[in-house]
């Protein structure tokens, strides 16, 4: 396979182009990181407080031992924990998804019995709108903006041509429309069987296809030319929050007391 190679970097994804090694561009997924997420503040606490009621014995255990960075490092990491799980169940259907899409074929003996339900309802999504797959799972690259991505289908539904996600989350969220806005006015396809470039063709819109345990819903989103304007700004953000906020800060002309500065408590 010829596809683009991604490395991380300070916590973001950056694609590597396959043209040029030296050419590294920031990923959809890290771009659209840097929207606000206010909410994930507190869920990240409620994860760290529900771990410390239903797993107090470990806590008081690691705390006997005088080892209270070891628990607070254990509460702390609570919420990735659960996230590292959802996202692991959400590859494992993503894969499945594809192969699905490829028309292989796929026996329920040897799928994982917490993705069967994901893998049944996919079957009902297929079987109800008849997508006709033009691209899966390729990337996309922007030389207008600098920026990459990969996507999970482009397909034509009901003589429509539009770009679609799978999602495994709770719900649908509107950062996927910043997500599919970034995919459709992407200059072009880089394909992964040869590594050959081809113009990204023109979308009639996105949509997204969310697959529960429970159920399934697809829907349409909105991924147009404003939508895609809010992309941009983001893409600002990101070369703001990496680089450009550097040296902004100039030194003290005065100072006075005892001053310390974070860098040094953090020191401490």
């Amino acid at each position: 396979m010829a596809g683009v190679s991604t490395i991380k970097r300070g916590g973001s994804r950056f694609y590597v182009d396959p043209d040029d090694g030296r050419i590294k561009v920031p990923g959809v997924t890290s771009i659209v990181g840097m929207e606000p997420k206010p909410f994930l503040v507190f869920w990240a606490a409620k994860e760290a407080a529900t771990e410390a009621v239903d797993n107090f014995d470990i806590v008081e255990k690691l705390i006997e031992r005088d080892n209270r960075a070891g628990a607070i490092d254990f509460l702390k990491g609570a919420h990735r924990r659960k996230s590292k799980a959802a996202t692991d169940l959400g590859s494992a259907a993503h894969d499945l998804f594809e192969r699905l899409a490829r028309g292989e074929t796929v026996h329920d003996r040897h799928v994982h019995i917490d993705v069967k339900p994901h893998v049944k309802h996919f079957r009902e999504f297929l079987d109800q709108f008849q997508p006709e797959f033009l691209h899966l799972e390729e990337t996309v690259w922007s030389d207008d903006h600098a920026y990459a991505g990969s996507f999970d289908a482009v397909a034509r539904i009901d003589g429509e041509l539009v770009v679609i996600d799978w999602k495994t989350s709770k719900d649908i969220y509107e950062s996927v429309a910043l997500q599919l806005s970034a995919y459709r006015y992407a200059n072009r396809i880089i394909l992964a069987e040869t590594g050959e470039s081809i113009p990204m063709p023109e979308l009639t819109g996105g949509a997204a296809l969310n697959v529960r345990p429970e159920g399934w819903k697809f829907v349409p989103v909105d991924c147009g030319p404003e939508i895609f304007g809010v992309f941009k700004a983001l893409r600002q953000v990101f070369d703001w929050d990496r680089d450009g906020k550097k040296g902004v800060i100039g030194k003290p002309i005065a100072s006075g007391g005892e001053f310390v500065s974070g860098t040094q408590r953090r020191a401490a």
